[in-house]
């Protein structure tokens, strides 16, 4: 369909560049290049599967998301990424074990293809892997110069147009948000001074963000969501969004508790635990790394409760996460979830939820519709926060002010509206009194 507001075409080729060549990364690369090959379907994806109504529900009128907005195609992704570990995207993914025999014979030259460049590493915010494969640089300011030229050399290896940058690399150890991320002048002088309260994934947050490229967190990793580099997006003109995946345990939860809110139903209690085995299993076993999931996979209940407002029914319930390191399940992640809930009377009931999914099947669509997303409002020339993305997030990001929303139906119809808008259209607001006429009558 015709778009009716200015928007660049997604013209050539859209480099997706990986800090992280782990297994949501290599499952992204393998499906995106099985779905070109008609071996695969790309399911989980809105970009390639939703679609939005457009007008009265009388009209008829539903197109296909990527449709209604000029998203770059899959034939048009390519990819590039960082990592300390030396393997290619073949090895990782035999690695990783989440894809079928079949499947990776079918995609295998393709993902030996895919060699990842030295990445960044400080043991001391990631110390359960053995790098082998790092940058030689020794200070802040080399290792961001070091991935500045890795873009622009990406960038012509792979004779791509325009790129994206979607971080997938292993958790790090969590600390309290440090001074020198309260404001860009601070952060740049702890680059200066090779501050040790900088961590990897803030260096390439900035680089990224200093070439113009598109940037997104799919970790808990400090990164976008910091007053300096969101600072540092508006000035450079890139839009960011993040942080950490909203893929399975977390992604229940907010649909679970607004439909408990929706019902003023009361909540005693909600505890989680997840038993994962593969790298990010292995790298949450550290306690501080786990810390940094915990801050993210926590955050989401008081938002959407908001006990503020209902005292009575949410404000003393206990929360509960834990993630426990148990090699046998691989990347065949369980959650488990008790949730005690409150009725008519006072009376106790409970909801027990056993989600037995896959980590990186659930997470590498969100992925590929992130870099697609953020290389469309990179085309509409915004900047900064892309709060419509909150979608994808188990921390999304918000105006500084406003409050954050997690109900995943409210941000779905954000996400929806804004593609509506971006096309010109009407956004929808599901009132439909206009259906009824007379037998609904507002005016008096």
């Amino acid at each position: 369909m015709e778009n009716k507001n200015k928007v660049a075409k997604p013209e050539g080729k859209l480099a997706v560049l990986i800090p992280g060549l782990g297994a949501v990364s290599t499952t992204l690369m393998a499906g995106v290049e099985l779905a070109r090959q008609g071996k695969g379907a790309p399911i989980g994806s809105l970009t390639q599967m939703g679609t939005a109504r457009l007008g009265k529900r009388t009209d008829g009128r539903t197109v296909k998301l990527k449709d209604l907005v000029p998203l770059a195609t899959l034939d048009d992704v390519v990819f590039g990424a960082w990592d300390i570990i030396s393997e290619d995207a073949y090895q990782v993914a035999q690695r990783s074990g989440v894809l079928s025999d079949k499947h990776m014979e079918q995609v295998k030259p393709f993902l030996q293809g895919i060699k990842p460049k030295p990445g960044v590493h400080d043991p001391e915010f990631v110390r359960r892997i053995a790098a082998n494969h790092i940058k030689a640089t020794k200070t802040h300011r080399e290792s961001i110069e070091a991935i500045r030229q890795d873009i622009r050399d990406f960038k012509k290896e792979l004779n791509a147009k325009r790129a994206v940058m979607v971080v997938c690399s292993s958790v790090e150890t969590f600390r309290p948000l440090p001074e020198a991320f309260q404001s860009l002048a601070n952060f740049e002088k702890a680059l200066d001074s090779n501050s040790t309260d900088v961590n990897p994934t803030a260096l390439y947050t900035y680089a990224a963000i200093k070439e113009g490229v598109p940037f997104a967190n799919a970790t808990p990793n400090a990164s976008v969501d910091t007053p300096a580099l969101q600072e540092l997006a508006k000035l450079e003109g890139a839009p960011i969004a993040g942080r950490d995946l909203k893929s399975g345990q977390t992604m229940m939860k907010t649909v679970i508790a607004p439909a408990l809110k929706a019902r003023m139903l009361g909540l005693e209690g909600w505890f989680s635990t997840n038993i994962l085995g593969n790298r990010d299993g292995e790298v949450l076993d550290d306690p501080q790394a786990f810390k940094a999931k915990e801050v993210t996979k926590s955050s989401v209940l008081d938002t959407i409760l908001q006990p503020d407002l209902y005292p009575e029914l949410y404000n003393k319930y206990s929360h509960k996460v834990s993630i426990h390191y148990y090699p046998p399940r691989g990347d065949a992640k369980e959650g488990w979830d008790n949730i005690d809930i409150v009725g008519w009377l006072g009376y106790p009931m409970q909801i027990k939820i056993n989600f037995l999914c896959r980590d990186s099947i659930l997470a590498a669509p969100l992925v590929l519709d992130i870099a697609l997303f953020l290389d469309l409002a990179k085309r509409m020339e915004w900047r900064g926060i892309q709060e419509w993305m909150s979608f994808y997030f188990k921390s999304p990001m918000a105006h500084p002010g406003l409050p954050v929303e997690h109900d995943l139906f409210i941000q779905l119809t954000k996400l929806k509206n804004t593609l509506r808008v971006i096309a010109g259209e009407e956004p929808i607001t599901h009132l439909g009194l206009d259906y009824y006429g007379d037998d609904l009558p507002l005016a008096r």
